[in-house]
């Protein structure tokens, strides 16, 4: 009965939102794909960068600031947060988790204080907002140009990562994720670097929240809960599917980080097919981590059964 009651063009209506909210999450999963592979530090921070990248956007553009450069500031506060986490784990020997924690609860009072209240609204009528929900129910024009505009943004996003990761500075961040032991060795200064590559990923983190705030129209105390979930879906996702296209490539890290953006879509798709089955949304958070589980779990199912089924 459930599946007679429902209707194919309602999730086809759902797609359009439910792509662009995983382009705009795209940016905030690679920086957790800097994290969480390239450094190879669990960062919790993010649950907290995001909604400070978004109260800050909100609050500058309702003062009068250019949206764009409230998405810069977005981009610093980011930033701010990630050499926090940074500082307490290389200057204080506070474990990378703990200080990623400690970190996100502190942003969480820095967030009310910066808005004054659990949440704050923009209007995208009063405001030229950059993205809005509004521009996606607009005409042909003004889609083509939000998802060209966000398309287009992400590329240029990969590619500055690209040629910075190509850098001699980048490479000191890949290698003391892949061996600090080995990077000291090498007259590497792990501690500056292990900062610099996680306040490159919390300001990747808080311009996806400025972003967010903007597309939904407002900015909440809660609107990063649950975004590491979120990050480590669209990571999984873009290596489970995409990861042998990508290997073996000249330009594989490119092909990674676009992967992840392309999780994070699949993540948003899969989230809407969920909704137009008229599943709890009280039960989202629950559906989010048995995919992140089942995603992380299909290579070492492979490689335990597959493999060995083959030999």
């Amino acid at each position: 009965m459930i599946l007679l009651s429902l209707n194919p063009m309602s999730l086809l209506r759902a797609m359009p939102g439910a792509c662009a909210q995983g382009l705009i999450w795209g940016i905030m999963a690679l920086g957790v794909y800097i994290t969480f592979r390239l450094l190879d530090f669990a960062d919790l921070t993010v649950d907290g960068s995001l909604a400070t990248g978004g109260a800050t956007a909100v609050m500058l553009i309702r003062a009068g600031v250019n949206p764009w450069i409230a998405l810069l500031a977005a981009f610093g506060v980011g930033m701010l947060a990630g050499m926090v986490t940074g500082l307490l784990h290389t200057a204080l020997g506070i474990p990378g988790i703990l200080s990623s924690i400690l970190t996100q609860i502190s942003l969480y009072s820095i967030n009310l204080n910066i808005m004054g209240k659990s949440n704050q609204a923009i209007n995208v009528d009063q405001y030229a907002l950059v993205v809005s929900l509004r521009y996606i129910s607009g005409d042909a024009l003004t889609k083509f140009k939000f998802y060209g505009g966000v398309i287009l943004g992400c590329i240029l996003l990969v590619y500055l990562l690209y040629f910075y990761f190509g850098t001699e500075q980048g490479q000191a961040i890949r290698a003391t994720g892949c061996n600090q032991n080995m990077a000291k060795a090498q007259g590497i200064n792990t501690k500056f670097h292990t900062v610099l590559a996680l306040m490159i990923s919390n300001g990747l983190v808080g311009l996806c929240g400025g972003l967010y705030a903007q597309y939904q129209g407002a900015a909440d105390v809660n609107m990063g809960r649950g975004a590491i979930v979120i990050g480590l879906a669209a990571v999984i996702i873009g290596e489970v599917l995409f990861g042998r296209l990508c290997a073996g490539r000249k330009m594989a890290f490119a092909f990674n980080m676009f992967a992840v953006i392309a999780g994070a879509v699949i993540y948003y798709v899969v989230i809407a097919f969920v909704l137009w089955l008229k599943m709890p949304s009280d039960d989202m958070k629950l559906f989010s981590a048995i995919v992140v589980t089942i995603f992380l779990a299909i290579p070492y199912l492979k490689d335990k059964y597959v493999k060995k089924g083959v030999a």
